[in-house]
């Protein structure tokens, strides 16, 4: 638990003291639940046995977010192509989920985005059954998030005739839509919120630790009491022994992994994981002209076009994937079938020359009989294959806090004891609270601190009530008020406060995660590497060639992406993104040995 004389903000500070003692309690203490996962569900965990006074740790192997929670269609949403499969109790599930998260849990983080279902063009007779069907659907979705109430979050639906839609979306064909239905679902940055969840977790009293990866389990009998680790950023040092009364694995794709540390005594994980590809467009706000996103049906998957910011996310694709795990790829084939997709109804068709950037991720479906992956199960299991061991796997980043509560409810269940119901859905994340206010009042505070209100608005969305203390920095060194070279949409001080308060390490961590630098520029970042480099050296102490070493390998990476974006199939795209090496040696140490490229 928090010593109650320190306050929330600074026992949630990820700075690199905090790591060296986190790794030193790693070394020292027992937990009670030891958390290997750094995801949306391995962060909600740690943070939901922590708000049970539990003693927790956290280990990921990367960085936080680093695998599927950050690359998803930025959307909290109850899903209503689940509607049609009649999973109504996912929806209701989902929608209540985002109601807590956009008014309570992190408001600043979880907005309403109005979304058009566009109702295709033909005989009336077909124009009219559309319309009732999707109506139907839309409706429906509105009675499961509760049609009144301050805890819904987003405004009700409405139906829109031709004029009205294209109104609102004037880059709608005239001639392939008669009308659309709008309605609202959630939109949210899905790396900062695992931030401000591990963050959270870490006030109260939850050891988190970064680029410590997990080779092993430790047993005793039959039961597993711990797990061997090796911490990336000091790969010369011994691996180490961390002692815990119920380990918990939020691995997401990687579930399968835990499971095979295991093989040698013959243990089954219960289920199997399946990933499936998504990958996203960005193109700027200005290559399409619209107010609203759309949703579109698609012959394999449910196609958004998302309003973001200066920007356009276009996604997704639904497609198996086997290879490397770590960097899914995406193919000239993933591009060009989104760009077939999306211009079916825009007016003026989207061509490569607009993308400025890519992203693909991999969602962990649990398996089944099913061949595509797009009619695999959205439900998450808890499953314990070894006394001492939960795996939970599957579910959607909607409903990460109900995996969390799931697999802690059972994790406290074995530990005996009192029990010690979940609290999170009345836990407001780091940044949440006071976020009204703050926003009401967001000219005077730009006035107090000499910015333009437009800087507040944007750390206030981003970092919510903890925006003062980038103001601070902001004040105490006026070179971080500066825009980042390359990147005018973001500020010097969120690259220092990524280093000195949310656990950053790396330059990559900065440009992909903590901010969204490297796909919303045309130059995915690398005209701001050097910039970046610079601010988060002087936080962490870089020498010289330690900050020319992260921008080499950033430059690499991006160089490594462009190439496997013009490779024809997922085979190619694979080998041509593993050309570049992680630069947490994440490859290399699991015997790889891959050479330093750059473009």
């Amino acid at each position: 638990m928090r010593d109650p004389s320190v306050s929330r903000y600074a026992a949630g500070r990820l700075s690199p003291i905090r790591r060296v003692a986190d790794l030193r309690r790693l070394r020292d203490e027992q937990f009670d639940v030891l958390v290997v996962g750094g995801g949306v569900t391995g962060a909600g965990a740690a943070l939901d046995a922590a708000s049970r006074g539990l003693k927790v740790a956290l280990v990921e192997a990367r960085d936080l977010a680093a695998g599927t929670s950050s690359r998803s269609s930025k959307l909290i949403h109850g899903g209503l192509r689940y509607l049609e499969q009649l999973e109504l109790h996912l929806v209701h599930e989902a929608l209540t989920e985002r109601g807590l998260l956009s008014t309570r849990l992190a408001p600043h983080l979880v907005r309403p985005v109005p979304i058009l279902v566009p109702l295709p063009a033909g005989n009336p007779a077909v124009r009219v059954a559309r319309r009732a069907y999707y109506g139907l659907g839309v409706a429906a979705y509105d009675v499961f998030a509760g049609i009144f109430g301050p805890g819904r979050g987003m405004p009700l639906h409405r139906h829109l005739t031709r004029d009205g839609a294209r109104h609102l979306f004037p880059s709608l064909r005239a001639e392939a839509v008669s009308g659309a239905i709008r309605y609202y679902d959630g939109q949210v940055d899905d790396a900062r919120l695992v931030v401000d969840l591990a963050r959270t977790a870490a006030s109260l009293g939850a050891a988190v630790v970064t680029s410590a990866r997990v080779v092993g389990f430790v047993r005793e009998a039959r039961e597993v009491v711990g797990v061997r680790v090796r911490d990336l950023e000091a790969p010369d040092a011994p691996e180490f022994e961390v002692r815990a009364r119920t380990v918990v694995a939020a691995t997401g794709v990687w579930s399968d992994d835990m499971s095979q540390m295991l093989r040698d005594v013959g243990v089954r994980p219960g289920f199997k994981v399946r990933a499936s590809k998504g990958v996203h467009l960005v193109v700027p706000r200005s290559a399409i002209t619209g107010e609203a996103g759309l949703i579109l049906r698609t012959p394999t998957s449910v196609l958004f076009v998302i309003p973001w910011g200066g920007h356009w996310i276009i996604g997704t694709t639904d497609t198996d994937w086997k290879l490397d795990r770590s960097h899914p790829a995406a193919s000239a084939r993933d591009i060009r079938y989104l760009l077939d997709q999306v211009n079916t109804v825009l007016d003026r068709p989207l061509t490569t020359d607009d993308i400025e950037g890519v992203y693909a991720g991999l969602r962990p479906l649990l398996s089944g009989e099913a061949d595509s992956t797009s009619k695999l199960s959205r439900e998450h299991a808890v499953v314990e294959p070894m006394l001492g061991l939960l795996l939970v796997a599957g579910g959607k980043y909607t409903t990460y806090r109900v995996m969390a509560a799931d697999v802690i409810d059972q994790a406290v269940r074995r530990l005996g004891g009192p029990t010690r119901p979940s609290r999170t859905d009345q836990l407001p994340l780091l940044g949440a609270d006071g976020y009204a206010a703050a926003w009401r009042d967001r000219q005077d505070t730009a006035r107090r601190h000499g910015v333009t209100t437009g800087v507040v608005e944007h750390l206030l969305e981003r970092y919510g009530t903890l925006t003062v203390h980038l103001l601070a920095m902001m004040k105490t060194d006026p070179a971080l008020a500066a825009p980042l070279a390359g990147a005018p949409e973001y500020l010097a001080a969120e690259v220092a406060y990524a280093a000195l308060a949310e656990g950053a390490l790396h330059l990559d961590d900065v440009l992909t995660r903590r901010t969204r630098i490297s796909i919303e520029t045309a130059h995915r970042g690398t005209e701001s590497a050097a910039h970046a480099a610079e601010v988060m050296g002087d936080a962490l102490g870089w020498d010289k060639a330690q900050r020319e070493r992260e921008v080499e390998h950033y430059l690499a990476r991006v160089a490594a992406e462009r190439q496997s974006q013009t490779m024809p199939d997922d085979l190619a795209a694979d080998a041509a993104r593993l050309g570049a090496p992680d630069v947490r040696g994440y490859a290399r140490d699991r015997g790889v040995d891959l050479p330093l490229t750059t473009p």
